[in-house]
This record gives C-alpha cells, sequence and structure tokens, in this order.
C-alpha cells in the first residue's frame, strides 16, 4: 500500500512541479522545449539530482519566485521521505490521527536547517555576492541556498565565490543531507538530530535520549554515532587523497586553497549534491577515481551500514569485566 501511495505520490508532484516550471519556461523557449526543460528540471528537483540543462545551472532565474519555489518545493518533497510523505497524507485524509516520532524529528530538523541556513547565508552574502542585487533575489538566493545543498545540487549563484563563512555552512548542509528513506544521501536529518538530542540529554544528566515523550533505544544511538563516525571518517580520507595527489609541486602558499575546495567537493560527493567551488575540471584521474569512489560510498555505505548494524547478531558475545577510562 505504501509503495502504491509512494508511485502515485511522486507522479503527482512531479507533473504538478512539471506544469508550473512550463508555464515559466515557455515565455522564454518553444513550447517543445519549454516541456522538455521543465519535465527534466522537475524529475531532477525531485530526485535531489541537481542536473539542470542550462550551462549555468539556475543562475538565470536567481530572481523567478515561480522556478525558485518550484525547484525548492520538489527538492524538500524528495528529501523528507516516503514514509513521512505517506504520514503528512493519512494525516491530511484522517485515516492517521497522529504522526510518528520519526516524521515529527524529520519535519521539524528540515524547517529548522532550512530556516537556519536561509539566514545565516544572507548574514554571510548581504556584502558580498548577493550585495547589488534585489531584495527579492536575495531572499530567493539566500533559501534557495539553504535548500539545494541538502544532496539537490542546483544553484543560483556563483560557488566558487562564496565566503569562507558561507562554504562551511554549505558543507555542514550538505554532510547532513536528506532524510531516510528518501531520493538523498548525507548521514540525514535523523542522525542530525538524534546527536543533537543526545548531547542535549546528557547535559540535562538523562542517560536515555527522550524526545516527544518518547525514550530512542540505545541500539538506534549507537547505530546513529557509528554512521556519524564512519561518514566523516571517509570524508577525512578521500579529501587526504585529493590532498596528497593533487597539489604537484606549488609552493604551499600558493596551494593552500585546495584544501577547502577538495574538503567541499569531497563532501558534496559524500551527500550525492554535485556543486563545486570549480576545482572538478583540474582533478587528476586518481583524484577523479577517489570521488567517483566517495559519490559510491555516500549512496550506499551510510544506508549499507546502518543495515548491517541493525541485524541481529544471533548472540551478545563475551563480556569482560567493567573498567573507567577518562575522556573529556
Amino acid at each position: 500500500m505504501i509503495a502504491k501511495a509512494v508511485l502515485v505520490f511522486t507522479f503527482i508532484i512531479e507533473s504538478l512541479g512539471t506544469l508550473l516550471l512550463f508555464i515559466r519556461f515557455s515565455n522564454d523557449f518553444p513550447i517543445g522545449t519549454a516541456l522538455y526543460h521543465a519535465v527534466y528540471n522537475a524529475i531532477s528537483a525531485f530526485n535531489n539530482c541537481g542536473y539542470s540543462l542550462f550551462s549555468d545551472n539556475l543562475m538565470g532565474y536567481q530572481g523567478d519566485p515561480i522556478v525558485n519555489l518550484t525547484i525548492m518545493g520538489l527538492i524538500v518533497l524528495g528529501g523528507i521521505g516516503f514514509i513521512v510523505q505517506y504520514e503528512v497524507l493519512s494525516k491530511l485524509r484522517g485515516i492517521q490521527k497522529k504522526l510518528s516520532v520519526h516524521s515529527k524529528i524529520v519535519i521539524i530538523t528540515t524547517s529548522v536547517l532550512i530556516l537556519s541556513g536561509a539566514i545565516l547565508f544572507y548574514v554571510f552574502e548581504r556584502d558580498h555576492i548577493i550585495k547589488d542585487v534585489p531584495v527579492q533575489n536575495k531572499i530567493l538566493a539566500s533559501f534557495f541556498q539553504s535548500v539545494t545543498p541538502r544532496t539537490a545540487g542546483f544553484n543560483t549563484v556563483d560557488i566558487g565565490l562564496l565566503t569562507n563563512a558561507t562554504i562551511l555552512l554549505m558543507i555542514v548542509l550538505m554532510f547532513i543531507g536528506a532524510s531516510p528513506g528518501s531520493t538523498g544521501g548525507g548521514v540525514k536529518t535523523t542522525s542530525a538530530a538524534l546527536l543533537v538530542m543526545m548531547i542535549w540529554n546528557r547535559l540535562k544528566g538523562n542517560e536515555e535520549v527522550n524526545i516527544f515523550n518518547r525514550t530512542v533505544p540505545r541500539e538506534i544511538m549507537s547505530r546513529t554515532i557509528s554512521i556519524i563516525f564512519a561518514s566523516a571518517f571517509s570524508v577525512a580520507i578521500i579529501t587526504s587523497v585529493l590532498l596528497i595527489f593533487g597539489e604537484g609541486k606549488l609552493p604551499q602558499t600558493e596551494s593552500r586553497h585546495f584544501f577547502v575546495e577538495y574538503l567541499f567537493d569531497t563532501v558534496s560527493a559524500f551527500g550525492t549534491v554535485g556543486l563545486s567551488m570549480g576545482i572538478t575540471p583540474k582533478l587528476n584521474d586518481l583524484q577523479k577515481y577517489a570521488l567517483i569512489l566517495m559519490m559510491f560510498v555516500g549512496r550506499v555505505g551510510p544506508l549499507t551500514l546502518a543495515f548491517s548494524l541493525s541485524r541481529s547478531t544471533g548472540g551478545k558475545g563475551l563480556t569482560y569485566a567493567e573498567e573507567g577510562v577518562m575522556v573529556g
């Protein structure tokens, strides 16, 4: 039943997105070309792909409300996960009385990330890349670049010209990514939320992680920490490979910027985002293979790791006498 609902929901949303984009693109292109662009970009956005047929991605539509809101809507709907989509639709239809803790976490975390990301992007770039554009462009660009790093890959500004603070912000958003059971990558919004809640509960003196009057099982918390750590470790390894085999004979002072560019593209590959600071065409073959591996690990790795950790081992293994270790 859920599979059927997913197919129907996907078809309806992508069709609606295609219609809205077609109405807008028909003002710029012939009917056939406009329809082709509309279908392609709608499917690309909903599936968090990020590929665009335009040479400048969507920078030419930076201040266009129809294109921006439609693409953002498709990205968010595709990135929240099919379980959340199903529960929200069931609740709206009166079939389900309340949302699960999972859906609540996804919706709240997604909303917080979008709003905080947009505010921070505006603060960091108001005197830089969006300084001389109209107010509408500033607002749309801020929200768009807050949504798209969550594994989508579209852009309405030149990523290579962003400030260091904004680059850091986008790296964090790309690493978190979309939600479980969605079309996006990353460590997922629920993992980030559970990690924050674990820290918060520890500061309050709670051994368990409590949220919405429910206690999250320790097995899930252990799985969450493992996924985040393994993902961060993978990013560090691939970034190191890019640095070691890519700087050539340039002096350190001239090659310092490569660290940020390599880190950004590595996290982008891990989150299956597709954004780049412009370093990709300059990579050698070994570096390209490393990023290809990172894309594969980023899409399959966390899912496979979560699955392997969730399987029953059939036994609890050996337990030895406990002894404390100093931490912190």
